[in-house]
C-alpha cells in the first residue's frame, strides 16, 4: 500500500522517516511512503491514480487549497477550513478522497499539560491553514483567540498588525503561538517581528516548527523567562492520528 506527503520544499520533512519507521514497527512490509513535492494541485487525482495511493498527508501551502478536490470532508475539518490528512477509498477503480484535520488533535493534546489559568487568551502569529487548526483547538479548550497578521487591512476584528503589538497587549495575552514558517530550516535566523522585551515568566510560547528544535522565536522567549514548546510532539501526535484514520 502506498502513502505520501504533498507539499513544497519537503526535503527535510519529518513524515517520511516517521511513517517508514512505523511501517517497520507494525510489520507492514508492503507499505511505502513517498514525498510529492509539487508546484500545483491540478494533477492531484492523476498522481493518486498513478501511485495507487491509500492515504496522504498535506502540508504547506496546500492545507486550504486542497478542499475543492475532496469528495468528503470531516465535520471538524470543515469547521476549521483546512485539511492535512486524506484517506483514499477506491470505488470502481476511482479514488474517493476523504479529508480530515489531525493538526487540531495534535496541537490540543500537546499543549494541554502546559496550560495554566493565566493562559485565557492567545495570540496566534500567522493566518494560514495551520493557524486555523490551532485556533479551533484553543477555542474548544475555552481560550480566547486573536490573530497577528501582516495583511492590510486586517481580516477580522479579532486581529492585530505586528506593528500594533505593545506591552499592554503582551500583558493581556500570556500565550503566543507561532504558526508561520519563520525560523524553519534552512532559514534558521528568521523570526516573527514581535516585541520580545515585553515577554516574561508568565508567558508560554509555542512554535509549530520542529526543525530546528529551538527557533529564534523560542530562544528569545526563553531568555525572557518564558516557557517554550516546539512542534515535535504535535507532529508525532497528528501523524499517529492520521495512521489511525488510514487504518480504520
Amino acid at each position: 500500500m502506498n502513502f505520501g506527503l504533498i507539499g513544497q520544499s519537503l526535503e527535510h520533512s519529518f513524515s517520511k522517516s516517521y511513517f517508514e519507521n512505523k511501517f517497520k514497527e507494525e510489520n507492514k512490509l508492503n507499505y511505502h511512503y513517498h514525498n510529492f513535492d509539487i508546484d500545483t494541485l491540478n494533477s492531484i487525482i492523476q498522481l493518486i491514480k498513478q501511485h495507487q495511493l491509500t492515504g496522504l498527508n498535506i502540508t504547506k501551502p496546500y492545507k486550504e487549497s486542497i478542499l475543492p478536490f475532496l469528495h468528503h470532508i470531516d465535520k471538524e475539518a470543515k469547521e476549521i477550513g483546512a485539511v492535512n490528512c486524506i484517506k483514499i477509498i477506491w470505488e470502481k477503480n476511482q479514488p474517493v478522497l476523504h479529508g480530515y484535520n489531525t493538526d487540531c488533535y495534535g496541537f490540543g493534546q500537546s499543549i494541554k499539560p502546559f496550560l495554566e489559568p493565566r493562559h485565557q487568551r492567545a495570540l496566534i502569529l500567522g493566518t494560514g491553514g495551520a493557524s486555523k487548526a490551532v485556533a479551533y483547538a484553543l477555542k474548544k479548550i475555552g481560550i480566547e483567540v486573536y490573530f497577528v497578521t501582516s495583511s492590510q487591512p486586517k481580516k477580522t476584528n479579532q486581529s492585530f498588525l505586528y506593528n500594533e503589538l505593545n506591552e499592554h497587549i503582551f500583558n493581556a495575552f500570556k500565550l503566543i503561538i507561532n504558526t508561520t514558517p519563520l525560523g524553519m530550516y534552512p532559514h534558521i535566523h528568521e523570526e516573527p517581528l514581535i516585541p520580545y522585551s515585553f515577554l516574561d515568566t508568565e508567558h508560554l510560547l509555542y512554535d509549530l516548527i520542529y526543525n530546528p528544535t529551538e527557533t529564534p522565536f523560542l530562544n528569545k522567549g526563553k531568555q525572557q523567562g518564558a516557557t517554550i514548546i516546539n512542534g515535535l510532539n504535535m507532529l508525532k501526535l497528528q501523524a499517529d492520528k492520521a495512521w489511525e484514520i488510514w487504518n480504520f
